[in-house]
């Protein structure tokens, strides 16, 4: 498969992507973010991951819509730990007139771009809400652990975990190590020796970063890369 970006036209609600894969296999991986997406006919929303899975497919290209932190439980209207592990026809989660429906089997990244303006204009925004779920993805990503977090988030543990699960679809924590295992996996791509992948994002050791990707991907970071 190969991604390739499309300008990221959809404002504050997220990014456009556009995938292109060969007849076969393809695996998702975790990522830590919810999709708006057009794929094989079909518009759905992929809700957020926590196990890796593979499916099998025609030539075909699938188009997204990567949501920015905390935007789909704005937009959506739901909390994102009820939709952890599935993917919904998007007419099941919102409505959509037939229309845009339609419109996007002519051109699904226009249709995307039309729903995400739509559903942002019709939500009740919180962009308080919206601060505090990037500042919570950069506390992720930056691998800080979740007393930390809550400490320079002024929030109580329990309070976190249920501002992650509405937000994120899980805890913090599950969200940290996602974000390293993506990191790790870009570097094992670069061609760095796992050891050196290990050490540079963030794990204890080499027998860390293989447990988690076994959790994440369901095989070794080898297979992974084969």
């Amino acid at each position: 498969m190969s991604q390739q970006p499309s300008p990221p036209s959809a404002g504050p609600v997220g990014t456009l992507w556009r995938l292109t894969s060969a007849p076969g296999e393809y695996r998702v991986l975790p990522d830590g973010v919810v999709d708006l997406m057009y794929f094989d006919g079909r518009l759905f929303v992929a809700g957020p991951d926590t196990a890796g899975y593979t499916g099998t497919s025609p030539a075909s290209d699938a188009y997204g819509l990567r949501l920015n932190p905390g935007v789909a439980a704005e937009v959506l209207g739901l909390p994102m730990n009820e939709l952890a592990g599935t993917t919904l026809d998007l007419a099941d989660v919102v409505h959509l007139p037939s229309s845009l429906t339609d419109a996007a089997h002519r051109d699904p990244a226009a249709a995307l771009v039309t729903i995400a303006r739509r559903l942002w204009t019709q939500a009740d925004v919180d962009r308080r809400s919206l601060a505090l779920a990037a500042s919570l993805d950069r506390a992720a990503r930056g691998g800080q652990d979740v007393r930390t977090i809550a400490g320079r988030h002024h929030l109580s543990e329990r309070t976190l975990r249920r501002i992650a699960h509405r937000t994120f679809g899980y805890g913090m924590k599950t969200l940290t190590s996602i974000h390293r295992f993506q990191r790790a996996l870009a570097l094992a791509r670069e061609g760095e020796a796992l050891a050196q992948v290990a050490a540079a994002a963030g794990y204890a050791d080499q027998a860390h970063l293989a447990r988690e990707t076994r959790r994440f991907a369901g095989v070794t970071m080898t297979e992974l890369l084969a």
